[in-house]
């Protein structure tokens, strides 16, 4: 890495903490309830005509059977309006409806926080499907992420229920209140900010119809003249007579971008209003609008983990936990940044300058520093939305992309999923160390017994099972290899890539893969889903069982979780167990072709 890049790294790291706390306050304040009055007062009517009592607080089965429903209910809205859109308003291109399995996929992924796009959005969605069906639901899977958080911050803050404890069923809040109170007192307002913001940068915002513009740069070409009876006229020698003209006309899309845009990046969404997603001079115009999404991006993932430690009494906690993500996440964009920048040694022997680095795929208003270091964000984050194609990063590259998301999202990760991701690790981090040293473990002054580890354990295979299970079949089956643009181990990559962006509910792609096929979409589409779900019920059910504990005194045996020794243990326990799953597939593909590509 350069000098330029360190800066870059350090400046975004230093705005992201300053972001960081403030919000940080706001949503420890959301998870314990603590709201203004007037807050109280505009929630009162919206509850009475749900039927719901905000302070009554659920089991673990209840809040996860709610967050099912939900968003089972959400994801078939988006189908519907998909399937309908060509008969509704709001479709000035005349769109036509989108096809089942392409429709299925979308709500699935829209649903999950994943965003996967097999399709581009200009030229598939109208107006209307992309407002009412995938910006609403930008909003609620990602207050979907952040309400089961809230519930396992409250599993470790609660200080045990009497009688309960053998039910393993405790109370961690209500699941109607967190996801009205997230969706308008954290997500709107922020949404709305950072909407204007880009306004003002030159993301558009409107309803216009798509519009026909001249061009900077005519196409020059040759056009056959006609005699007066329509007939191409000869020349002497029987040749026909053209004469020279330019086409210098292109149709620009329009839409309701910015305030998707806006969602898209703080709800760690990425599904992208056009195909090339934030690499589009409309959905990111400027340098400032690059660095403003890496932090919202990042900014309450960041800010979670902060609120996390207010919660539960003891602010180091938090930091403990970020700080683990922080030291990954460095790592990641080093190894990124350097691979990019040291280019592709094939190129020299063609007369290009090596030391100019990686450019293939990268947008010259960003350069090379700012497209590694957006990759990293967006893959270490929930986030589909990217400024280049990473199907043309360097092997190397593409390897960290990879690993991000087979950490299980946890390195900042989705809104609420990277925090309580790392809180799995971090029982399990205590649970190894309970071992070494012969005591039953303790995180929190919670002691983690036999039924926790079950449900860790489930939920931190159930991704590499969807993972290595959907590249192996998509491999051996000829509707998996049909949608392969290179072949080898690069195509190996491209199908490795979508199942761990699909089943980790990330949603970036190679992009080298032809995944718009119903093979793919209904593969996909299942993935996500199960991705989302079977992972988020076993934590739920982690709260619970947390909640129903009393707290244990702190002794002189008890394992400190919040110094450099725990981070240690941390960062060792997810590289281990979060990665080891796939070392044999990363071997198949990037590693293979960083040797043949190096050798």
């Amino acid at each position: 890495m350069n000098a330029s890049a360190w800066t870059l790294l350090v400046v975004f790291l230093g705005l992201l903490l300053i972001l960081a706390w403030p919000l940080a306050r706001w949503m420890a304040a959301l998870c314990e309830g603590r709201m203004p009055r007037w807050i109280a007062r505009i929630e009162a009517p919206l509850y009475r005509l749900a039927g719901v009592e905000p302070h009554a607080s659920m089991g673990w089965m209840t809040y996860a059977l709610a967050l099912l429903a939900f968003n089972a209910l959400g994801a078939l809205a988006v189908y519907g309006l998909q399937r309908l859109q060509a008969l509704l308003p709001l479709n000035p291109a005349g769109l036509p409806a989108v096809s089942g399995d392409s429709a299925f996929n979308t709500a699935l992924s829209f649903a999950t926080n994943t965003n996967w796009q097999g399709y581009a959005g200009e030229s598939t969605m109208s107006y209307l499907t992309q407002m009412l069906a995938l910006t609403v639901q930008n909003f609620l899977s990602a207050a979907t992420g952040i309400a089961v958080a809230f519930a396992l911050i409250r599993g470790f803050a609660a200080r045990g229920e009497a009688g309960r404890r053998s039910a393993r069923f405790g109370a961690i809040g209500n699941a109607w209140a967190d996801l009205t109170r997230l969706t308008l007192w954290l997500l709107l307002p922020l949404s709305f900010v950072l909407a204007i913001v880009f306004v003002s940068q030159g993301t558009i915002q409107n309803f216009d119809g798509y519009k026909t513009v001249t061009t900077v740069e005519a196409t020059v070409y040759q056009e056959p003249q006609n005699g007066p009876d329509g007939q191409p006229l000869k020349d002497a020698a029987g040749n026909p007579v053209t004469q020279e003209a330019t086409t210098q006309t292109q149709t620009l899309p329009m839409g309701p971008v910015a305030s998707q845009e806006a969602i898209k990046i703080l709800g760690t969404n990425g599904g992208g209003y056009f195909n090339a997603n934030s690499a589009h001079p409309f959905e990111n115009p400027t340098a400032l609008t690059n660095l403003l999404q890496m932090l919202a991006i990042f900014s309450i993932p960041a800010a979670l983990c902060l609120a996390f430690g207010q919660v539960v009494g003891d602010r180091r906690q938090g930091w403990a936990i970020l700080g683990a993500m922080t030291a990954i996440f460095v790592v990641g964009v080093v190894v990124a940044t350097g691979a990019e920048q040291a280019g592709n040694p094939l190129l020299a022997a063609l007369g290009v300058d090596p030391t100019a680095g990686n450019w293939e795929g990268k947008d010259l208003r960003f350069g090379i520093a700012a497209s590694a270091l957006f990759a990293v964000v967006t893959t270490a984050a929930s986030c589909g939305a990217v400024i280049a194609m990473h199907d043309s990063l360097t092997p190397m590259g593409g390897l960290v992309t990879l690993v991000m998301m087979q950490l299980g999202e946890v390195v900042f990760g989705g809104v609420g999923s990277g925090l309580y991701g790392m809180l799995v690790f971090a029982i399990l981090a205590v649970f190894i160390a309970g071992l070494m040293i012969g005591r039953t473990p303790e995180y929190l002054g919670k002691k983690i017994e036999v039924y926790e580890m079950k449900l860790i354990a489930i939920a931190i295979l159930v991704t590499p099972i969807l993972v290595l299970l959907g590249t192996a079949v998509a491999v051996s089956v000829e509707a998996g290899r049909a949608g392969i643009a290179n072949p080898g181990a690069h195509g190996f990559s491209e199908i490795l890539y979508a199942f761990t962006s699909a089943a980790n509910n990330n949603g970036s792609a190679f992009a080298g893969l032809s995944a718009n096929t119903p093979f793919y979409n209904t593969m996909l589409g299942v993935a996500t889903w199960l991705g989302r779900f079977a992972v988020m019920v076993p934590v739920l059910a982690i709260a619970g069982a947390l909640a129903a504990k009393q707290r244990l005194p702190v002794t002189a045996g008890t394992l400190p979780t919040h110094g450099p020794l725990f981070v240690v243990l941390l960062i060792g326990t997810v590289l281990l167990v979060g990665l080891l799953n796939y070392v044999p597939a990363l071997a198949l593909g990037p590693i293979v072709e960083h040797l043949m590509l190096w050798k």
